[in-house]
């Protein structure tokens, strides 16, 4: 059975590439545009794994995030977060609202994939 994956992002542009890394390599794929969206889908499409934009309309990613570790039917959902912000404060503070991993766009395929292998 395929792992699904839930890319939450606001740019229709880094969903697609996103979506393609991982539906070539075998992944199923659903996708949210917000954060308020996301924790709906959640709830419905029981993925594996979450990748989780940063700066987004609505709730941004680190309240996203929070709210998933936070809450028990949701919480051993891995969250990766994906963002343009590089500094490491923003990665440590990504990490304290419980996401599993940081990576920095533009996203390295081979760097996300073996990633999502971590924890999937």
């Amino acid at each position: 059975m395929a792992k699904k994956i839930l890319i939450v992002d606001d740019s229709p542009t880094e969903r697609y590439y996103l979506t393609d890394i991982l539906e070539k390599n075998g992944y199923e794929v659903a996708t949210a545009e917000s954060g308020e969206e996301a924790l709906t889908r959640i709830r419905v499409e029981k993925p594996q794994l979450i990748l989780m934009d940063v700066v987004m309309p609505g709730a941004n990613g680190f309240q996203v995030t929070r709210s998933i570790a936070r809450d028990p039917a949701l919480q051993d959902v891995p969250v990766i977060i994906c963002s343009s912000k590089n500094q490491e404060t923003d990665k440590i503070w990504g990490l304290r609202q419980g996401a599993k991993d940081y990576l920095v766009k533009p996203v390295d395929a081979a760097e996300l994939l073996a990633k999502i292998a971590a924890l999937v």
